[in-house]
């Protein structure tokens, strides 16, 4: 006998909640804000907006189905299954950090605010969730296949990320490490280059309307920005320093399927982070090393 489907429902605390927790009290948390000029007035109208939102999704949640609810900060920590179908509540940001957890589950996105959040992954809305989850495990489901990027150490850590995997230190000054193509043949030249900097980055065509979007724009790079559904990354590095030790002639570039960036460290410590889960992140020591490339898993948005 077949499990019923689970829809796992994600959210992330308001900022009302935050404050809440901060100040212990909504007076308290109203002083507060007033007495640097601001009333928690819309802060609250904003939670509301939320909690009905995701009030309206679970009512939506067939009773034939099983059911789930995670927070942003315990993504980490909860175990997705096969048959889930995960639904995100919040904003499109929310949806890039659910998912370096998944494994191809079909994603509704559920903009819990509209108007504020531009919808690039949260699309729907939440009245209209109980057909999206009947589409979603339908044979005829509609997605768009999004590419991601992954980060494999070589001793087999694996990080997945949609937006974009940073690569520097943890506190974005300096680290030195060796940077140059994956997979080089025997006998051929060395391409890699020693470089010290603040970091590298490398992301998606989904990530390409955000940080690397920036970079981009502040180099006037001519690469190609791809789309969100191309298997196909972009590369920079930040700041690079040239000294006689360091150079700085590999600092952007990019990525095809099967092709890979190979980053090796030679500084005490380097972590990498996807989709700015800092607190999710691997660490590299001194002469370990990771490769940057194409994931062969995609997230999976329903349309």
């Amino acid at each position: 006998m077949s499990l019923a489907p689970r829809a796992v429902i994600v959210h992330r605390t308001t900022e009302y909640e935050e404050l809440l927790a901060r100040h212990g009290t909504h007076g308290q948390a109203a002083f507060f804000l007033s007495s640097r000029g601001r009333s928690i007035d819309e802060v609250v109208r904003r939670h509301e907006r939320a909690r009905r939102a995701l009030t309206d999704v679970a009512a939506a949640v067939p009773l034939s189905w099983r059911r789930s609810r995670v927070e942003r900060a315990d993504l980490d920590r909860f175990l997705f299954a096969p048959e889930d179908v995960v639904v995100v509540v919040g904003q499109d940001g929310l949806v890039a950090n659910a998912a370096k957890y998944l494994a191809g589950q079909p994603v509704v996105g559920v903009d819990a605010d509209p108007g504020r959040n531009p919808g690039v992954l949260v699309r729907h809305r939440a009245r209209h969730t109980a057909a999206l989850l009947g589409a979603a495990v339908s044979t005829r489901v509609r997605t768009d296949e999004l590419t991601m990027v992954e980060a494999v150490a070589d001793d087999s850590q694996r990080l997945l990320a949609l937006n974009e995997i940073y690569l520097g230190p943890p506190g974005h000054q300096t680290a030195r490490y060796r940077l140059g193509p994956d997979g080089v043949a025997a006998g051929a030249p060395d391409a890699s280059e020693s470089q010290a900097s603040s970091g590298v980055l490398v992301g998606t065509g989904t990530g390409a309307t955000g940080w690397l979007r920036s970079l981009w724009q502040e180099r006037g790079s001519t690469l190609r920005l791809p789309a969100p559904s191309d298997p196909h990354l972009i590369w920079f590095v930040r700041e690079a320093w040239p000294s006689p030790a360091t150079g700085t002639s590999l600092v952007s570039g990019e990525l095809t399927s099967g092709q890979g960036l190979r980053l090796t460290v030679e500084s005490d410590r380097i972590v990498v982070f996807g989709d700015g889960m800092e607190g999710d992140a691997l660490e590299l020591t001194w002469g370990q090393s990771v490769r940057l490339g194409v994931s062969g898993t995609s997230l999976r948005l329903v349309v």
